[in-house]
């Protein structure tokens, strides 16, 4: 897990290779072990290390292969890095390292750029081909590892993080209206490629960009999960999928324990990260760290969850470390929160994520996370109201359950200037939704959400918050095969038990009972969603700040009436709806924008 950046130049000048040093620099959190800057025509690349395979200097990036006239930043982890190595020495291929991004390196010489479809894991990787200039940057399949772009006449940067791209200078950093659109719809989510600056993009998941030394450059999407059902599976029965879920998942927890350093586990108390920690306890794995966080409870609300945590935690004996945020802790979090985002996201859990990784960061380098499986699995309580529905009428069905709010009401919010004629929101929905390979309206829903919203909110949440303490997240539920299995489920049998039935009955038997059958519980962040105190002044700060009235895209008279009254109006979800304008302010002001 690293900060990759760089930089290719079409106007026959060399790179810029004090941007690129600045780039990597901004991103020495991502990688607090070592840095590494590479130049060779016209390109450049950069690099942060966080060191968790092949320790030594020899893993060390930007890695240079001259043998093979290539270069390569990577970003991630390919699990099954040691059986390609093998295959590739098979085929004559001789290593100078134990790590995987050298794998990465020759994979992609003796594959080319179908490697992608041969890794396990998550990843953002760049190469350099020497002959022949071109530049290829790829994207792992579920997009757990982020890569932006920042494109100029004559020139094209990418980087780990949108701050990087920043921190290079020369970026075009106007507000896009159309992501404004998709932020005040889809709970902050902007989908790629787009994100809240018009100057900066994404690439899309399970994308490889190829890019010629003139500029011009193909893509392919080389990944689509099917949402419909498999005929090889026809004949199986409840307890037959049951299995296949539990063996599948157990083979994504067992890959993620592949590192030269110790693995933890976030042990939130439900059911998913209960079960990973289940499964590695069958595997053998004694004296595995654990890690729960929790906070006083405010405005009536419990903060925290460790009952249930405490139970998995003393049933498989782990190592447990029980983490109580004290309040004087908060307040100064919500702005380092902010500072690591590389988009603003509106989830008050962000504050517990990051919190919870400067602890954990301490006694760990690497963790697994049940993130994912509420977006795979149909957890989520907008789910089942589209058990049912016509496949014509789940694109509108799905945006009156999922969207924060109308079209017509955004209005309320926004000054005119800043509204658009049309809705492109459920105009996106629309679009994906009539993507053929989604059989009924609930494998369509499940879709969006996991190639979609699940990337631009629980994934970035959790690489944002982990790496910016240096804290590698593994998230053994977005293992792509175990995605293509769950994506053929029949949707009565995730639906089943009040949601994620399949897991559930998968996980009986292994996890206790208490924890199955508990009610679902969310990331409980008392003191951000009920704004009150130096919480509710840090937001006053922000949405009356001069540059915010300059920018003159949110009513005032909404805002007077949201800080008379904070904490009524929420979202169609249930999300503070002043919250969520304001944090969008932070953070634009906490870029200088």
């Amino acid at each position: 897990m690293c900060g990759i950046a760089g930089e290719v130049r079409f106007d026959g000048t060399p790179p810029d290779i004090a941007g690129v040093a600045r780039m990597t620099a901004e991103m020495h959190r991502r990688g607090p072990d070592a840095e590494g800057v590479y130049a060779r025509g016209a390109i450049a690349l950069g690099h942060r290390r966080l060191q968790i395979i092949d320790l030594s200097e020899r893993g060390a990036q930007p890695m240079v292969d001259a043998e093979l006239g290539l270069s390569v930043v990577f970003n991630g982890c390919v699990y099954n890095y040691r059986e390609l190595r093998a295959e590739l020495e098979s085929a004559g291929y001789r290593f100078f390292s134990t790590s995987d991004t050298e794998v990465v390196l020759k994979a992609f010489r003796h594959w080319g750029t179908a490697c992608v479809q041969r890794f396990l894991g998550m990843f953002a990787f760049a190469v350099a081909e020497h002959a022949t200039g071109r530049l290829t940057l790829a994207r792992d399949r579920l997009g757990i590892k982020p890569l932006y772009l920042a494109e100029t006449t004559g020139r094209l940067r990418f980087a780990s993080s949108l701050p990087a791209l920043l921190a290079g200078g020369r970026v075009d950093t106007s507000i896009d209206r159309v992501a404004l659109h998709h932020y005040m719809s889809f709970h902050s989510v902007v989908p790629a490629p787009r994100t809240i600056l018009a100057g900066v993009r994404k690439l899309p998941p399970a994308t490889v960009r190829e890019i010629e030394p003139d500029g011009t450059s193909t893509e392919e999407v080389y990944w689509r999960p099917q949402h419909v059902r498999d005929p090889a599976r026809a004949g199986w029965t409840a307890a037959d999928w049951t299995d296949a879920v539990r063996e599948s998942l157990r083979t994504a927890v067992r890959r993620r324990m592949v590192a030269d350093v110790p693995v933890g586990v976030l042990l939130s108390g439900g059911i998913d990260s209960s079960l990973v920690v289940a499964l590695l306890a069958d595997e053998g794995q004694h004296g595995l760290k654990t890690f729960s966080v929790g906070f006083r409870a405010s405005g009536g609300e419990q903060g925290d969850e460790f009952a249930y945590s405490d139970i998995v935690a003393r049933e498989f004996g782990t190592d447990h470390h029980q983490i109580l945020v004290e309040p004087e802790r908060m307040l100064p979090a919500v702005d380092a929160t902010i500072a690591a985002m590389a988009e603003p996201m509106v989830s008050h859990d962000c504050v517990a994520f990051h919190l919870l990784s400067e602890d954990v960061s301490r006694s760990v380098k690497v963790v697994q996370s049940g993130q994912g499986a509420d977006e795979v699995l149909a957890g989520y309580d907008w789910y089942p109201p589209l058990a049912g529905v016509p496949r014509d009428r789940a694109a509108v069905e799905y945006a009156k359950v999922f969207t924060d709010r109308t079209h017509a009401s955004m209005a309320e919010i926004l000054e005119p200037e800043w509204m658009l004629d049309d809705d492109p929101s459920r105009a996106f929905i629309a679009e994906h939704f009539a993507v053929p390979g989604a059989e009924d309206a609930l494998d369509a829903a499940l879709r969006i959400d996991s190639t979609v919203m699940l990337v631009d909110d629980p994934v970035k949440r959790v690489d944002n918050m982990t790496m910016a303490w240096g804290l590698e997240a593994r998230v053994p539920f977005l293992d792509h095969e175990f995605v293509e299995l769950v994506a053929a489920c029949p949707p009565e049998l995730k639906l089943a038990h009040g949601g994620k039935g399949v897991l559930k009955d998968a996980a009986r038997g292994v996890v206790p009972d208490a924890v199955i059958d508990r009610p679902k519980g969310y990331f409980p962040v008392p003191a951000i969603r009920q704004l009150e105190g130096p919480f509710l002044d840090r937001v006053r700060d922000a949405v009356t700040d001069p540059r915010a009235k300059d920018r003159g895209m949110v009513r005032r008279d909404w805002i007077d009436a949201m800080l008379a009254d904070p904490n009524t109006t929420r979202t169609n979800l249930g999300s503070n709806a002043l919250w969520q304008v304001a944090l969008l302010e932070m953070w634009l002001q906490e870029r200088g924008i």
